[in-house]
């Protein structure tokens, strides 16, 4: 049972429209007992769309836990039994109007890896076409067009704080030259 921990029991302690929580008691390797809570998140998909000519395409979002607006690439939460690659395409749409030609993967990330069950999937959308956005309920957001580069010393220079962001548009970096 070396680096596993093994649980002995699950209690629910809130059961919303987006997470779910536990709090769960676990047997570690050396026979002790501790608790754990968990968050359960259906996870998410993140696009970083990239036009013909080297620019991104980035949403400007108010996010209430931190009272601020953040810049981050198109993104959403992935419905239940939802590919993936699916809800990327969806997200797109959605949120820039776009569709792409190709859409390949960046792979994906554990954003918070000691309490948390979410995956984000990462793509790098390009041969953008733009049309209408559909935005859901209660959802606000600007899109800004930036070259990439200018993004990428962003997210070096710490303008950019969001992970998913960051990520995609460090990973991309080897696919934009």
């Amino acid at each position: 049972m070396h680096l596993e921990e093994k649980t002995l029991g699950v209690e629910e302690i809130y059961n919303g429209k987006i997470i779910r929580i536990t709090k769960e008691q676990i047997e570690l390797e050396n026979g002790k007992q501790s608790i754990r809570e968990v968050v359960y998140h259906s996870g998410g998909v993140c696009v970083l769309p990239v036009d013909n000519d080297g620019n991104i395409y980035l949403v400007k979002q108010f996010r209430y836990p931190f009272k601020t607006v953040l810049l981050e690439i198109p993104a959403g939460k992935r419905e239940a039994g939802e590919e993936p690659l699916a809800c990327g395409i969806r997200e797109l749409k959605e949120e820039i109007g776009a569709e792409a030609e190709s859409v390949v993967s960046l792979g994906k990330l554990y954003p918070t890896v000691a309490y948390d069950t979410e995956v984000i999937y990462m793509y790098l959308a390009t041969g953008l076409s733009f049309g209408e956005t559909h935005l859901d309920e209660g959802e606000f957001i600007d899109v800004v067009k930036m070259p990439f580069d200018k993004a990428y010393q962003m997210v070096i220079d710490d303008e950019i704080p969001d992970a998913k962001t960051q990520i995609a548009i460090l990973k991309a970096k080897n696919f934009i030259k």
